[in-house]
Formats: C-alpha cells, sequence, structure tokens
C-alpha cells in the first residue's frame, strides 16, 4: 500500500554495529579488518566481511579466511552505550520512533517537512547528527512502507542513504533477488529458484495463486503482497516484544549430548527469567538450530497454558532436541537458540508471590524460580545456579532493548 507525497518512513541501521563500536574507541583499527569474539565471530568490520568472515562463523575458519584480523574481546556496556546515544539522536528526530533492535529502528517523519524539511533531508541530517554525536556510521533507507525502507537500507549499506521515490516503488524493487523478501529463507529459495523465479519481479509475474499452489496459502499471500509493494504496517511506538529469546553460538567442535543440554538449560534459564522480570508469560516455545554446513532448522511446541516457568519450559525445549536429534547427528552444531512466543501480558500478577504465607506458597510453580530471581537481583547472576551450569562458560548476555 502506497501513499501520496512523498516516503516518510525511515529505516535506519547502524553499520557493522559492535565492530565500528571498536573501530570508534580505538584509532588503530580503524580501516582494518577486524572481529569481535575469539572462539565465534560475533560481528566483523566490513574489512573482515570482505575477505569472508561471517558473523556466528568459528575462529579458527574466519582467521584462516582473514590471518590479519585483529580479534578484540566483546565489550557489551559499550555497545549499550551507544546504542542508548543512537537512539537519543532517533528521539530528536521524531517521536515516532519504532526500535527493532539496538541497532536499528524505523521512524516516521510524516508532517515534519515545515520545521525539518523533506524527509530526504532529514534522513541526511540524522546520519550526520549520529555521526557527528556517537562517531558511528549508519545507512538510512527512505520509503513508503516500512518493508521498503528496510530493504533501501539493505541495498544501501555500508554508511549509505537510499530513498524510493513515491511512484517508483516497484522499479527499484522488482530487479532485486528474491532473497531480500521477509520470509524467503533457504527452504523457500530453493523452491522458488527451482521454478527459475530469482528476481522479486519474476515472483510478482507468479500472482497470489500460482504462489500459494508452490508454497501454501499464508506463505503465497504474504509474498505476493511483498512483491507488489503492498505493507499497511504502520511506525510503533511503545510495542513490546512478540517473543523473548537467547541464542549462543557453538563454534564448530562436536559437542557431546550433555554439553548441549546444558547449554539448553542455560538459554532457558536466562529466556524465563527476561520474561518474569518483564512480568509476561508464554505458550508457544521454539527451539532454533544451525548446523555445521550452514542449513537451518526450526521447531515449534504450544503448551496448554501460558507459563514463565523455567522447568515447564525447559522440558518443552528437551523434547523439540529430542526430535532434532539425528539431524544434528548428521550435520552438526554450531548455534542454539530458544525463543517464548505467544506471549501474554496478563501474567504479570502471578509472579508477585507472597513468601511469608507458609510452605504453601512454595507449591507455587513460579515460587522458587521468582526467590531465584530475587536472589540474582541482589548478589549477582552467578550467586544461584543449576549444578549442572557450575563451572560453565554460558556465554555473552547481549545487550538488548526492553523487554
Amino acid at each position: 500500500m502506497f501513499v501520496s507525497g512523498e516516503p516518510t518512513i525511515l529505516h535506519a541501521d547502524l553499520d557493522a554495529f559492535y565492530a565500528s563500536v571498536e573501530q570508534r574507541d580505538d584509532p588503530a583499527l580503524r580501516g582494518r579488518p577486524v572481529i569481535v569474539g575469539g572462539g565465534v565471530v560475533l560481528a566483523c568490520s566490513y574489512e573482515a566481511k570482505a575477505r569472508g568472515v561471517r558473523t556466528a562463523m568459528g575462529g579458527r575458519m574466519a582467521r584462516a579466511l582473514c590471518p590479519d584480523a585483529i580479534v578484540v574481546p566483546p565489550r557489551m556496556e559499550a555497545y549499550s552505550g551507544a546504542s542508548r546515544a543512537v537512539f537519543s539522536v532517533f528521539s530528536s528526530v521524531t517521536p515516532l520512533v519504532e526500535p527493532i533492535s539496538i541497532d536499528e529502528a524505523f521512524l516516521d517523519v510524516t508532517g515534519l517537512r515545515r520545521i525539518a524539511g523533506p524527509p530526504t533531508e532529514i534522513a541526511a541530517q540524522l546520519r550526520r547528527a549520529v555521526a557527528d554525536d556517537v562517531g558511528l556510521p549508519i545507512t538510512v533507507g527512505v520509503a513508503s512502507t516500512k518493508f521498503l525502507a528496510k530493504v533501501a537500507s539493505r541495498v544501501a549499506k555500508p554508511d549509505g542513504l537510499l530513498v524510493v521515490p513515491v511512484g517508483g516503488e516497484l522499479a527499484f524493487l522488482h530487479p532485486l533477488p528474491i532473497e531480500v523478501l521477509w520470509g524467503v529463507g533457504d527452504v523457500t529459495s530453493r523452491k522458488l529458484r527451482g521454478q527459475g523465479v530469482t528476481t522479486v519481479g519474476e515472483l510478482a509475474a507468479m500472482g497470489g495463486p500460482g504462489l500459494e499452489s508452490l508454497l501454501g496459502k499464508g506463505a503465497g499471500r504474504h509474498l505476493d503482497a511483498l512483491a507488489h509493494g503492498r505493507d499497511p504496517r504502520r511506525v510503533q511506538v511503545g510495542r513490546r516484544r512478540r517473543s523473548i529469546g537467547a541464542q549462543r553460538a557453538l563454534g564448530r567442535q562436536p559437542m557431546p549430548p550433555e554439553r548441549v543440554d546444558a547449554v539448553l538449560m542455560g538459554l532457558v534459564d536466562r529466556v524465563t527469567r527476561r520474561m518474569r522480570r518483564a512480568g509476561r508469560t508464554g505458550r508457544t516455545v521454539t527451539l532454533r538450530l544451525r548446523f555445521a554446513d550452514f542449513g537451518r532448522a526450526t521447531r515449534s511446541h504450544t503448551l496448554a497454558v501460558p507459563t514463565a516457568e523455567t522447568d515447564a519450559i525447559l522440558a518443552a525445549v528437551r523434547l523439540l532436541a529430542d526430535a532434532a536429534a539425528q539431524l544434528v547427528f548428521e550435520r552438526g552444531l554450531t548455534m542454539l537458540g530458544v525463543a517464548v512466543g505467544n506471549l501474554d501480558d496478563s501474567g504479570g500478577a502471578q509472579l508477585e508471590l507472597p513468601f511469608a504465607g507458609g510452605d504453601d506458597s512454595w507449591a507455587h510453580p513460579f515460587a522458587l524460580d521468582a526467590a531465584v530471581d530475587d536472589v540474582r537481583e541482589r548478589y549477582g547472576l552467578s550467586a544461584v545456579t543449576r549444578a549442572t551450569l557450575l563451572g560453565r562458560d554460558q556465554g555473552l548476555e547481549m545487550p538488548m532493548l526492553p523487554d
């Protein structure tokens, strides 16, 4: 769905965020290939990307591809501080800011022409402000819809600005590869390319019925709409997460099942702690896996009732992991992710438990979890942990937006 007049939706996306912060803070790193993280690549600069290094790649492979790379340890506090500074710039431009992650957001600049100039100039001013005030490069896409603005920023990277004019949306979109469409992952891409469909324009020419026949009704309608530039979503301020998750890169070394289970425990513990802190419960438990051949798989299970109880969600995750064990054995494992969706905001009252009510209060399924959360808030995350996790590195807690 296009709007009349001029494009007013901005998608602002920091470039190689972690690595850019490192290059900003250490002038000796500027213009050089930088890898953040040792055993697994958490992030890398564009100089390293040009040599084939990618996020979540094993450190050994990354150093083989780029022997002269400078490897630096991650500094999460520095990244969180930089994110806060960038979002302060966003808020100075418009109150209509929808955060997507700590390094990207949508902005709606409708109605600001008289006080701030046309959207193209606002986007240019935004880029200058982030560079001057925060010292980081940022790419901005400007279009009439959120989807097209995000595609524009992707095409313009790194450190660029691209405006999709009203009336020129399809001329911009149709020559691009099908992978720019939200929902076209590895499996869908193979299906479409197997039919000779390689560009968005060729996909659009298939029409809704043809796509539904190939991909199913939901996916077919979704991709047909995007291929014709239809995206009615507006920038939403204060929208809460639809899911809460965590993931852990594992490297490329084989891992015994007990070690995989320990990683899953740590991830579930992290996710459910965030859920309880946000006063939310959820029903849909999702396990995400990335394999050594770079393929991915997702498995989900919906619980009978929403919960934020660690053991209940861990039990569901273990069932999903057991079902995927053969795939892991055949293809290796380089990343595990756990997420809980279908979130319920009314669950907060269940988590406010009186602990002075006698022995019966400890029978509540959230009671022990809430007590552990309280101890961790007071004395730190390592004050209480599962015996299985003692002495095990549970990985870094990545900086993120509030839940």
